[in-house]
């Protein structure tokens, strides 16, 4: 399975930004996929995922702000960000998992840049 996002950038306090991430290769294989971030010096931490049944997780710090979705059929899932504050700033990484295939441990995306300025 293979990730790619798109829709980072540089974006005012206060302002939004869609992330976008499609799956290609062997998706029957995948089950969840999310979104995680990374800012500088500080550890990977999940944002928000999304099941095959479209059952949501947030992070705290994201809840009411953020939107996970997913569209099955293209296999892309969606991170609406709104309201975005200078702490969002990090790399965004598109994850997706599963446990259909045997052997499949899940993918990365290559990571998008998110900077919100003050």
């Amino acid at each position: 399975v293979q990730l790619v996002e798109s829709g980072g950038g540089l974006v005012q306090a206060g302002g939004s930004l869609r992330l976008s991430c499609a799956a290609s290769g062997d998706t029957i294989c995948i089950s969840n996929m999310g979104w995680f971030r990374q800012a500088p010096g500080k550890e990977r931490e999940l944002v928000a995922d999304i099941t095959s049944d479209d059952n949501t997780y947030y992070a705290d710090s994201v809840k009411g702000r953020f939107t996970i979705s997913r569209d099955n059929p293209k296999n892309t899932v969606y991170l609406q960000m709104n309201s975005l504050k200078p702490e969002d700033t990090a790399v965004y990484y598109c994850n997706a998992n599963g446990n259909f295939c045997p052997g499949y441990v899940g993918s990365w995306g290559q990571g998008t840049q998110v900077t919100v300025s003050s």
